[in-house]
C-alpha cells in the first residue's frame, strides 16, 4: 500500500483551500506542468481537471474526477492517465493541534500499474508522495494566514 502522512503546520481549512482550488494542482501534484480545471465546479462530486506531462520529448495529456469530496476533510481522485491507466488517490485532512495532518493513499486501478502493481511500484508511489505532501506543505504554509487561524 502506498500511504503516506505529512504534518502540515497550518489549519485544516487553509489545507482545504489548496485543495479546493483547481488552478493550484500543478502546484502541488508532481508530474503535471501545467493543469486547469475542465467539468464542472472543482471540487464538486464529478468535476474534472485536465492536465499535462512532459517525460523527455514526450507528453502525455489526462484528467483528475472527483470521486468523493467530504469538504473539507477529505477528496478522493480518480487520475487517468491514457496508456498508463487509471490511479484512485485518497487524501484526508485531521486536524493535529493547530495544524493539519494530511494524509495520502495512492492506488493503480486499471492499466500497467493495476496488472503489475507490487512493492517496487509502491516504493515508487512513496517517493512521489514524499515529494508531492512537501510541495503541498510548502504551498499552504505560504498562504497568507486567515483571521480564525491561530499565530
Amino acid at each position: 500500500m502506498a500511504v503516506r502522512h505529512q504534518l502540515i503546520k497550518r489549519h485544516p481549512d487553509a489545507v482545504w483551500a489548496v485543495l479546493a482550488d483547481g488552478r493550484r494542482y500543478q502546484d502541488w501534484v508532481v508530474g503535471p506542468y501545467r493543469s486547469r480545471p475542465c467539468e464542472g465546479d472543482w471540487p464538486e462530486l464529478g468535476s474534472t481537471l485536465s492536465y499535462s506531462v512532459h517525460l523527455g520529448p514526450w507528453s502525455l495529456s489526462g484528467r483528475t474526477i472527483v470521486r468523493r469530496c467530504e469538504a473539507p476533510r477529505e477528496l478522493e481522485l480518480e487520475v487517468e492517465s491514457g496508456a498508463l491507466g487509471t490511479a484512485r488517490i485518497a487524501i484526508e485532512i485531521r486536524p493535529w493541534g493547530d495544524h493539519s495532518l494530511v494524509i495520502m493513499d495512492e492506488h493503480p486501478l486499471q492499466g500497467p500499474g493495476g496488472l503489475v502493481h507490487n512493492t517496487v511500484l509502491d516504493a515508487l508511489f512513496q517517493l512521489r508522495h514524499r515529494r508531492m505532501l512537501s510541495r503541498l506543505a510548502k504551498v499552504v504554509e505560504s498562504c497568507p494566514r486567515q483571521p480564525s487561524e491561530a499565530v
